[in-house]
This record gives structure tokens, C-alpha cells and sequence, in this order.
């Protein structure tokens, strides 16, 4: 089976084609309605002046015709012969002398063909033009019909097709090459690679899709190594309360008391929750339809929800509603809630909603320690903690700001953290 054409050979193909299609029209046009009609009345002309010339010279007394011959011969090239009784055959000749033919023709009544005679090394043309006093042959000289036209037509086809021929294959290196380069890339991250960022120039549509092509990449990338912190932090999270559920298990053998029974049960309630932790950031990839939400209602819920005796939650709101994925966003606040109250457990955290115009944005301000501006990013990732311990004693498992981005980046949202005037931490999510 024949290999398929690639897109360069096939883009040339195609474009060279094009352009080759152009010339030959161009070309048939430029004969047809300006080299054909200008042959047409050059040859009519000098069609005139051969039979002017025979009749004038069978008219001048025979004393004067020899100096009349030498004045033709020298002025127009012509020059003057008893008539040949031998017309000729058909012969070939260039295309320009089927036209004077034809003009003669026309002038004389009798149509006969150009007779070619060489002649100290020039070829001569010759036609018996009818006069007063019998037949006279009148001869043009080949070299008198200087211009070529057709075989400029020919040089300049031949140099424009090697043009356009060079000219396609740029244009279509030019488009093929950033598919070619996408084509790479996207084989390394089929493989699992990290692929060199493709470079965002070129025609609108192929930087278009360049840009599109290296975010879809770093988002892969950011998931590769978001799936290997997580797997490397489940494993090393789940070890230690495995560890000792198997120290409370052989206790349990020799001395079962309810003090190990309580441990075993929380050391549970600690896996259980680092599972739905894990399970709720798979989750935070998927896209939710959003419903029209009332903010009193939602938010007023949610602070209800997590407020305690020691650590109340503050709601300020606007009136309205407003189309949220309620489920998610829920899941979102609840997490950026769940931190303030973790790291500024007796005072009372605010969470605010803000509306102008066509812009919403939430909110949950504590007054906590804060994070310092250089390590904010770093604090989304996947079992990132201010704490360094680790232990459950002094935070969660480092998932929550990882959940809350995912979150975001399914529903089209922008989380941001800074630091709130006054000392503290704010964290909105712009809607």
C-alpha cells in the first residue's frame, strides 16, 4: 500500500497547484486578449506595406525601381523578386507568420502559403503579391520579426512555477512545522514526559493552539505531580495509625481495655477522614451545573454549620441570588473555614460575600498567625501544612487548600490568599 502523503507534501501539492492553475489562466488571458490581437494588427500592417510596396514598384519607371528596391531593403527589411511559380507546401513556421499569411490572404483575395528560402545565412519568407503588371514576389527577412513572445511566456512560466514550487513548500513548512512540534509534544506526554513548552508565535490559530497545547500541558504535568504527592502522602499518612492499631491489636491480646478500643476506634476516624480527604480532591475535578442561590439562606446555613462556642463565624451578605455550584462551593468554604478556625480557634472568624455588578466574590477572614507572602503558593499543595509535625494533634492532613484549587479550577473560579490588614489571613474566592 502506497505510504499517505504528509501535510508538507500535501500543502504543496495543493498550493502549487493553486498558483500553477493562476499562471496558465493568466497567461491564456494575456494571449487571447493582448498578444493576439497586437500580432493581428502588426501583421496587418506589414501585410499593407508588402502589397503597397509590389504595386508601387510595378507602377515607378524601370529606371528608378533598382533604387527603390535598395531604399525598401534598407528602410523595411523587404525586398523584391520576380514571382515564384511554386507556392510551397504548408510548412512550419513561426506562429506570428500563419497571421501575416492570413492578413495577406485577406489584402490579395488568394490565400497561399509563405515560402522559407535561406539566404547568406538568414531565412526569407516569400509571397507573390498580385500588381498591375503580373505577380511580384515580396520577401521579409526571419530576423526583420524580432520579438519572441512565446518563448518569453515559456521562461517566464517555467521560472514562475520553480517559484511558486519554492514558495509552496516555505508556506507549507511554515504551518506544518508547529504541528509537527505539537505532534512531539503530545507523543512525551503519552509517554508519561514533560515536553519543552511550545513556542506561542506564528499565525493566529497555530498560536492559539499552542497556548491551549501548554496549558493542557502544565495542567498534566500539575497532575502528574500532584497524583505522586498524593500517593507518597496517603502512604505515609496512613502508617502511623496502621502502626498502632497493630500495637493496640496484639495489647489487645494480653490486656483488652477500653482505653485501647478508644484508640483503635480513633486511629480509624483518622483514616477515615484522610480517605474522604483524598476521595473529596478526586472529586473537586468535576464540573457542577450551577443553581440560582439565595446568599441569606446558603451562607447563613454555612456558618451555623461551623460555628462554635469558642470560634463563632460572622456572616455579612448582600440581599440577592445568584447562580453558584452550590455543593462545591459549599465544600469550599467549609475547608477555608475548617483553617481559620484551626489556626485562630478563639476569635471569631468573618465569612463575607461581596457583589458589584456583574462581579461576586466570598470570603473567610480570620485572625490568626497568617502566612508569609513567599510560601502562600506552596500552601496549595497536595500535604502542605504551616506545621511541619504533621501530627493531627496540631492540623489536618494538608489537603484543604489543595481541595479548595481543584474545586476552583473545575467551576471557573480564582482562589487567592493574602494577608488581612490588621494581622490575619483572607481567602476569597472570586465567582
Amino acid at each position: 500500500m502506497k505510504p499517505a502523503r504528509s501535510l508538507a507534501q500535501h500543502t504543496t501539492l495543493m498550493l502549487a497547484g493553486a498558483f500553477v492553475v493562476i499562471e496558465v489562466l493568466l497567461v491564456t488571458l494575456f494571449v487571447l486578449f493582448v498578444l493576439l490581437p497586437l500580432a493581428r494588427r502588426s501583421a496587418d500592417d506589414l501585410a499593407a506595406l508588402m502589397v503597397l510596396s509590389a504595386q508601387t514598384w510595378a507602377e515607378l519607371p524601370p529606371q528608378t525601381r533598382p533604387a527603390f528596391e535598395e531604399e525598401l531593403l534598407a528602410s523595411h527589411a523587404l525586398a523584391l523578386r520576380p514571382a515564384s511559380r511554386h507556392t510551397g507546401p504548408d510548412e512550419w513556421h513561426p506562429l506570428y507568420f500563419y497571421v501575416l499569411e492570413d492578413a495577406l490572404g485577406r489584402r490579395t483575395g488568394a490565400a497561399q502559403h509563405l515560402v522559407s528560402e535561406m539566404t547568406e545565412g538568414n531565412t526569407w519568407y516569400w509571397y507573390n503579391v498580385p500588381t498591375g503588371i503580373g505577380p511580384l514576389g515580396v520577401g521579409l527577412a526571419k530576423s526583420r520579426i524580432e520579438s519572441q513572445p512565446f518563448v518569453a511566456l515559456a521562461i517566464g512560466s517555467l521560472a514562475g512555477l520553480f517559484f511558486v514550487i519554492a514558495l509552496a513548500y516555505w508556506l507549507a513548512r511554515r504551518i506544518t512545522e508547529p504541528l509537527a512540534r505539537l505532534e512531539a509534544a503530545s507523543a512525551l506526554i503519552g509517554q508519561g514526559a514533560t515536553p519543552t513548552l511550545l513556542p506561542e508565535t506564528g499565525p493566529r490559530e497555530l498560536a492559539s493552539l499552542s497556548r491551549r497545547f501548554n496549558a493542557m500541558a502544565r495542567q498534566v504535568s500539575d497532575l502528574l505531580s500532584a497524583r505522586t504527592t498524593l500517593l507518597a502522602g496517603v502512604s505515609h499518612d496512613l502508617r502511623t495509625p496502621l502502626a498502632r492499631m497493630r500495637l493496640a491489636l496484639e495489647m489487645l491480646k494480653t490486656d483488652p481495655t477500653p482505653q485501647l478500643i478508644e484508640r483503635l476506634e480513633r486511629d480509624i476516624a483518622q483514616m477515615n477522614q484522610l480517605i474522604g480527604n483524598v476521595l473529596d480532591l478526586a472529586r473537586g475535578l468535576e464540573h457542577e451545573k450551577p443553581v440560582q442561590v439565595d446568599w441569606g439562606h446558603f451562607l447563613t446555613q454555612i456558618a451555623t454549620d461551623f460555628s462554635t462556642p469558642d470560634c463563632a463565624v460572622e456572616v455579612r451578605f448582600p440581599a440577592g441570588t445568584w447562580p453558584l455550584a452550590r455543593s462545591a462551593l459549599q465544600r469550599a468554604i467549609g475547608n477555608l473555614l475548617q483553617n481559620a478556625q484551626r489556626y485562630a480557634p478563639h476569635a471569631p472568624v468573618e465569612l463575607v460575600c461581596e457583589v458589584e455588578g456583574l462581579k461576586c466574590r466570598i470570603g473567610v477572614l480570620d485572625r490568626g498567625p497568617g502566612i508569609a507572602a513567599d510560601k502562600i503558593e506552596s500552601m496549595f499543595a497536595p500535604f502542605q501544612r504551616m506545621e511541619a509535625s504533621r501530627s493531627p494533634a496540631t492540623g489536618g492532613s494538608g489537603l484543604g487548600l489543595a481541595i479548595v484549587r481543584e474545586l476552583a479550577r473545575a467551576n471557573g473560579w480564582e482562589v487567592t490568599l493574602s494577608a488581612r490588614p490588621g494581622g490575619g489571613l483572607q481567602a476569597w474566592i472570586a465567582l
